[in-house]
């Protein structure tokens, strides 16, 4: 014969605890409370609200823009330091504000 052998335990009581780590964890939502800037897209006219930080790098971006094309005309097609002041910026947007980069700058 074939013996089972069955334990039963008494009743658990397991007790969870909710810890605020809100400190340590950023909202995964994004707070557009401080998106006050609106800025659009040269071409089609979408627009996108962006924190000031945001709106001054955007703006940042085409003052290079055009610096690069005007002092392109002296040295050269791709001869302005500019450029890569642009690229850095874009690179930026890219990392920090993936959809207003596809929205405003791609």
């Amino acid at each position: 014969m074939n013996e089972c052998h069955i334990w039963q335990q008494g009743p658990q009581l397991k007790v969870l605890t909710m810890i605020d780590l809100s400190y340590i964890i950023q909202d995964m939502k994004t707070n557009t409370d401080n998106r006050t800037e609106e800025r659009r897209n040269r071409f089609n006219g979408e627009s996108v609200m962006l924190t000031k930080e945001e709106a001054k790098i955007h703006d940042e971006i085409f003052i290079h823009e055009v610096q690069a094309t005007l002092e392109d005309r002296k040295l050269g097609t791709g001869g302005s330091k500019h450029w890569q002041h642009m690229r850095d910026k874009l690179s930026w947007f890219m990392k920090h504000n993936a959809k207003a980069y596809m929205v405003l700058l791609d």
